[in-house]
């Protein structure tokens, strides 16, 4: 019996984290990506290549969006389509830290059906396919119950924070923490750690996929800066910004923020 698209994805990643583990991260080989986006290291590649013949192999009619492969207009034309970032938090990793994540999603007609993105380092494995929950190592997992923005404890960098970016000014007790990589961050608020994340800059497709979907079916909401519904495998990968949080947090970041053109962004 063929393996579903979500046990596919779960293999991969597995295998995918055995690879890079084998670099010690600091030492691996690592260059300056020419178009200033950041960096690359050897792992990054190697788990690009692995994954590109394995999941292409497995379904050779689907699409193909990844941060180490260029782009084409192919994947427009398919109804399925990985979006995979081999490595997120490359930074992370060269720096020889524990807090990246492979984050491998298929996307549908638009939307994210199944996703993982694992913490090999770590030892987590969040996963989820469209409408059967959201998991971490196996085990459910659900957003936070906190529902008052003062109280929560929010994933953002500080560039994000500053008052202009906001109607009245950053909200009061606004907690603001930080994680490298964009999947895990998502990843942490699924499972009830943090009550929210946002990031106000425009975000490439494959740092949200998969966490979007993880987010959404632990009970989560994401959208855009401007409150728009995130929909992938677009022309130009890249949206708007991106909020989540459960539905209560989510809906006091979004009423708060100023107009995108009001003020600075940040990561």
């Amino acid at each position: 019996m063929p393996a579903t698209d979500l046990d596919l994805l779960v293999d991969a990643a597995k295998q995918a984290g055995d690879i890079a583990c084998r670099y010690t991260g600091a030492t691996a080989r690592r260059w300056d990506k020419p178009d200033g986006t950041g960096p690359v290291t050897e792992a990054d590649l190697a788990v690009n290549a692995m994954l590109e013949a394995k999941l292409q192999q497995a379904r050779p009619d689907y699409g193909w969006l990844s941060e180490e492969t260029e782009d084409t207009s192919d994947r427009l034309g398919r109804n399925r389509v990985f979006i995979i970032d081999p490595i997120d938090g490359t930074r992370s990793f060269a720096e020889g830290a524990s807090t990246w994540a492979h984050s491998l999603a298929i996307a549908e007609a638009g939307e994210v059906i199944a996703a993982v993105i694992y913490l090999p380092q770590r030892q987590l494995l969040y996963s989820a396919a469209k409408g059967r929950g959201a998991t971490c190592n196996g085990q459910p997992i659900r957003v936070s119950p906190v529902d008052d923005l003062s109280a929560a404890e929010v994933l953002a960098a500080k560039p994000s924070l500053v008052a202009q970016n906001w109607q009245n000014g950053t909200p009061p007790a606004f907690i603001r923490m930080h994680r490298p990589s964009l999947a895990y961050r998502l990843a942490r608020v699924a499972d009830g750690r943090f009550g929210a994340m946002l990031t106000l800059r425009p975000s490439w497709e494959w740092d949200i996929a998969a966490g979007a979907l993880i987010l959404q079916e632990a009970g989560g909401v994401i959208t855009d800066r401007a409150g728009d519904r995130l929909r992938f495998n677009n022309a130009q990968p890249r949206l708007n910004g991106v909020v989540a949080g459960n539905p209560a947090l989510h809906h006091e970041i979004i009423t708060a923020l100023a107009p995108a053109q009001t003020g600075p962004t940040g990561h």
